[in-house]
């Protein structure tokens, strides 16, 4: 029986909508169990950080992913390791060997000139999917708005399919405040000189998540979700949660929400 009156989602492969799930390390049990139920809910995965470097069976665990239509990358900070020790053949060794046709480029933890980092972009924009992220990941390290904007726009033009809106897996730095709220003047100016579609907003926490879609709607790019998180993710955009239940409903419908 179908239910009428949700928001439209669209299929994979999606433009608009798109999930990133973070990937810390599941095993290989555990990642079955995720395509089995959510395969079709998620975008892309990030083998988050370093864990690609550690991990066992990981070959194993990215052909199941892709059999599943999903996109796997890297954690940007294993790029940056590579990088900073002036090893980018390695990394590019790497993510071959790995079998990987998606890389994040970031620079969240060490310093590298903007210029450079978008030459890194269109080096592997060649042959690869892109995202990469904007903002650092230290708490204490602010960027001004037009400074967000600016390398957005720019890390787009140089070849980035996504930008990321930089939130750490703890979603208390970059586009939020050190209490986890979203930071609503900075995410207004981005959206003004920045296509929406093209963004995709670290959410990790369920009010994050909510507020991205009660302020933009069903179909923001939500990325760096938990992996059991993708399906109570997916309710939330249709309004089939507490949170967002009448956010989509027709207003011959809101006189029936409890006060």
């Amino acid at each position: 029986m179908k239910l009428t009156l949700l928001p439209e989602r669209a299929q994979k492969p999606r433009s608009k909508g798109v999930t990133m799930v973070m990937d810390k390390g599941l095993g290989m049990s555990q990642a079955r169990d995720l395509m089995s139920t959510a395969a079709h809910l998620i975008d892309f995965i990030k083998l988050g950080f370093g864990t690609s470097y550690v991990s066992k069976n990981i070959e194993e665990k990215v052909r199941l992913y892709q059999e599943h239509n999903i996109r796997v990358f890297t954690g940007g900070t294993l790029f940056e390791a590579f990088m900073v020790r002036d090893q980018l053949e390695n990394y590019i060794q790497h993510i071959d060997n790995l079998g990987l046709d998606a890389v994040e480029i970031s620079d969240g933890s060490v310093k590298i000139p903007h210029e450079k980092k978008c030459e890194y972009i269109e080096l592997f924009s060649r042959d690869r999917l892109v995202v990469s992220e904007v903002g650092a990941k230290e708490a204490g390290v602010t960027m001004d708005h037009k400074e967000w904007i600016l390398q957005m726009n720019n890390e787009l033009e140089a070849g980035s399919s996504f930008v990321i809106g930089e939130a750490r897996e703890s979603g208390t730095v970059g586009i939020y405040s050190h209490n986890g709220k979203a930071d609503n003047s900075l995410i207004d100016d981005i959206l003004k000189e920045v296509p929406k579609e093209k963004i995709i907003w670290e959410a990790p926490l369920k009010p994050q998540q909510v507020w991205f879609i009660k302020t933009m709607g069903a179909d923001v790019n939500l990325g760096n979700i938990a992996p059991f998180d993708a399906i109570p993710l997916e309710t939330l955009r249709l309004g089939l949660r507490g949170d967002t239940f009448f956010d989509f409903l027709p207003d011959n419908l809101q006189h029936l929400k409890l006060e």
